[in-house]
């Protein structure tokens, strides 16, 4: 069931996401109004409309029907061909508008009147779709306010396998709380891990002492909506509490009434909310109230959930051993242990291992396989199409990587007023992670952070995706790559000639992604000249991007990461709609396409680890930059360090480098630093050469009209050649600074008060050739004459 409604979001939020962008937007509409013709357009809206009515029924009866199936990826091709001809559409004109018009341009009106023909086929597909749903027994049914979680209770559902441990720490856990009321605990761990079945067990436990003899016992399913009114209503009434009024104050009053001496258990489960101020309202008839031994029992996925509740503990709770998972599952399918066929225990334990310690998959596979006790049946369980995929090694991801495709794909929702874009992927991607979807993980350096994805949520996507995702390692030999892949990922070597030559028959593809040791040749294989709609390509092989690289209007994301690429050429600055230009590691780059300043849509602009030698003229222009990597300040009055005052979106971590071009102290002031109220890193970098200069005070002067906004958290100056540092390093005013480094600032003969940042953690100091002792200076006190005696460095 939660399968199939991700497939409902995707589908549903794709349909919906074209109605709201591109079809009831006036001045879109009135565009292709002029251009597809009024009444298309609205037929294209209607029918859309229609279908996405019963996308959510289909969804759900996909599975074991073959032909609603069918009916869904039709949809989906058509819903994706609308949009890419609707873009199209759009685009055009806005180039168009921007080319002067001498009279009748004939190549227009043909290419108009073919782009009508495309579309009406389209409408009249969408609209034979939607005529089939008496056929296949569709329902329009609403997802709006549904919920595909079962509101959970208090009775066990069956034997409790794989936690006798747990149960003891926790009984323990509980047994020896010191405290003179209520002891508040949480059962912490991911989705399915078996947090409501403990909390049941521990609910209706007789056995022990200490959980007998409670005068009121309430059990809420709180899940995604903590209403504090609703809750504490909803513990009224178990706990048979009388109160005329509904209103929070009444409900508290009551509540509090009645625990005052009387021994408890409430069980709050499913807990999403960390809202400290909604937690610490509802607590309130809790604290101070009740008997030793009450109990409030939360269950959580997420610490950060009880870190929001006072005087909460956390019981984290693991995965099961396998055998635990097939007891969990044997149990579910009424399979006796004892005696049962040895065969189908074989393969049981075959399926268990796939559940991979959790329970709650280990109980839904058991349940499917109750009535089917031989061994066919078990044996299509366990070679089912979605287990086709599990991986051996999980494939990692950084979260903005996947946030900037996001983009690229139009998955998002639109922004509320003062969000980013990127703020609204990055509250989806922290909602997925706490529904563990993705898995955070620590790399074994401790300095770096890596996200994977659940073997079973990937298969689950890939088998949702059907034919619309391709992964060329995983095509068998005698396979060929369907017409309608829109995501296509070339791994390792496996791009043999045969499929080489099909991917440029793909002229639907959207997404192109391929790692540096694929023998995929994208310039050479008319990919580029054939893909006209691809939106994110990201080849680590190439060592030139062709002209016809202008010709992907569509595209949005294009990472050419680590290539030995050279130059780019002038076409790339056409891509009105290009959103990502990742150049990390492309080593032999020495200068970026003089246009650069058109791409006017630009968000992210990495340039790390190359040999740019300047920046190109006008990068004001791009005030939508959200990354800028790096800024190579140049000589001219066009791309001099000025040309970064317009951006005052920057994110992130800035590196500003080759700061001896700058002439004079107006230029730094130009930059207006101090506006990039979101930068979080900055590093100051003068290149290494001669260290003596005409005016010391004027490089102090520069430096200390670069200074940023005192949220700075990480700031590195490199090659400085003055011989003071200006005040603002080491202010106290920068609480959140926690790293710095100086480094070859070889005139500099004193250090700046760096004892005086409350939360530094790391200081790097080298290359001060002029820098004889360390003294006073770091107990600097602002606003005293005197050095202060309070230690440094707290």
């Amino acid at each position: 069931m939660a399968g199939a409604l991700i497939g409902v979001a995707l589908l549903n939020g794709f349909t919906k996401n074209i109605i709201d962008k591109l079809l009831t937007t006036d001045t879109v509409n009135l565009v292709l109004g002029k251009k597809l013709g009024p009444d298309l357009v609205q037929r294209l809206t209607t029918s859309l409309m229609g279908a996405e009515a019963l996308v959510a029924d289909a969804e759900l009866k996909q599975f074991g029907n073959p032909p609603v199936r069918k009916w869904l990826q039709s949809l989906r091709d058509a819903v994706y061909r609308a949009e890419d001809l609707l873009e199209s559409v759009l685009i055009k004109a806005e180039a168009e508008e921007k080319v002067p018009s001498f009279g009748p341009n004939r190549f227009i009106s043909n290419r108009d009147t073919e782009m009508v023909d495309k579309m009406e086929g389209v409408v009249r597909r969408i609209e034979d779709l939607k005529e089939l749903k008496d056929f296949l027994r569709l329902e329009q049914i609403s997802t709006d306010s549904s919920s595909w979680r079962i509101p959970s209770g208090s009775v066990v559902k069956g034997n409790v396998h794989g936690r006798e441990d747990d149960k003891k720490a926790l009984i323990n856990m509980l047994n020896h709380n010191n405290e003179h009321h209520s002891s508040v605990i949480a059962i912490v761990g991911i989705a399915g891990v078996g947090k409501t079945t403990l909390a049941q067990w521990l609910f209706n436990n007789q056995e022990e002492e200490f959980l007998k003899g409670f005068d009121g016992k309430a059990w809420v399913c709180v899940s995604e909506k903590f209403d504090i009114v609703e809750t504490t209503r909803l513990i009224k009434d178990k706990l048979q509490i009388t109160c005329i009024l509904n209103d929070i104050d009444s409900l508290q009053c009551a509540l509090k009434e009645q625990l005052s001496n009387n021994k408890f258990f409430i069980v709050l489960d499913d807990v999403w909310s960390y809202d400290v101020d909604k937690w610490s309202k509802f607590m309130t008839p809790f604290q101070q109230n009740g008997k030793k031994g009450s109990i409030v029992l939360l269950t959580a996925r997420e610490e950060k959930v009880t870190s929001a509740v006072q005087n909460c503990r956390s019981f984290f709770l693991n995965k099961l051993s396998e055998d635990d998972c097939w007891s969990v599952l044997a149990d579910n399918a009424s399979f006796p242990l004892s005696n049962g066929s040895a065969t189908l225990a074989e393969i049981g334990k075959k399926i268990a291992k796939k559940c991979d310690g959790l329970p709650l998959a280990a109980e839904t596979l058991g349940s499917l396989l109750r009535p089917k006790h031989d061994i066919e049946k078990w044996n299509k369980i366990l070679t089912d199409d979605i287990w086709d995929f599990s991986l051996e090694e999980t494939y990692n991801f950084e979260k903005d990587e996947l946030i900037s495709l996001w983009m690229a794909e139009d998955l998002l929702p639109p922004p509320k007023a003062r969000e980013t874009l990127e703020d609204v992927g990055s509250e989806c991607f922290d909602e997925l992670t706490s529904r563990s979807f993705f898995t955070k993980i620590q790399d074994k350096s401790a300095y770096y952070y890596y996200f994977v994805m659940h073997d079973l949520f990937h298969d689950l996507a890939i088998f949702l995706s059907g034919d619309f995702y391709c992964n060329l390692e995983k095509l068998g030999e005698n396979e060929e790559i369907r017409i309608q892949t829109r995501h296509l990922r070339v791994n390792l070597h496996d791009c043999s000639s045969k499929p080489q030559n099909s991917i440029s028959k793909l002229e639907s593809l959207r997404t192109l992604l391929s790692n540096k040791f694929s023998k995929i040749e994208i310039a050479t294989c008319d990919i580029l000249s054939k893909c006209k709609y691809l939106r994110v390509l990201s080849s680590h092989r190439l060592d030139m991007l062709p002209n016809s690289i202008g010709e992907l209007i569509h595209l949005r994301h294009l990472d050419l990461s680590e290539t030995e690429i050279e130059t780019l050429p002038e076409s790339l600055c056409t891509l009105s709609c290009l959103q990502t230009l990742k150049l990390y590691g492309c080593y032999k780059l020495t200068t970026l396409p003089i246009g650069l300043c058109n791409l006017v849509s630009l968000r992210h602009l990495d340039t790390r680890r190359t040999c740019l030698e300047e920046m190109p003229r006008k990068m004001s222009k791009l005030n939508q930059l959200h990354i800028l990597s790096s800024f190579v300040v140049g000589k001219h009055g066009d791309n001099g360090i000025q040309e970064l005052g317009g951006l005052v979106n920057l994110h992130g971590s800035l590196e500003i480098k080759k700061l001896e071009n700058i002439a004079d102290v107006k230029e730094a002031k130009g930059a207006k630093m101090m506006d990039k109220k979101h930068l979080d890193g900055l590093r100051l970098e003068w290149c290494s050469g001669g260290d003596m200069v005409s005016s010391s005070q004027t490089e102090r002067d520069i430096l200390d009209n670069l200074q940023p906004h005192n949220h700075l958290k990480e700031l590195a100056i490199d090659g400085y050649k003055g011989t003071i540092f200006p005040d603002w390093i080491g202010h106290l005013s920068y609480q959140y600074m926690t790293e710095v480094s100086l480094v070859s600032c070889k005139n500099c003969c004193m250090l700046p008060s760096l004892g005086q940042l409350p939360y530094l953690k790391s200081l790097s100091i080298g290359g001060l050739d002029q820098l004889k002792r360390i003294g006073m200076e770091f107990y600097k006190s602002e606003g005293d004459h005197h050095s202060s005696r309070i230690a440094p460095f707290p």
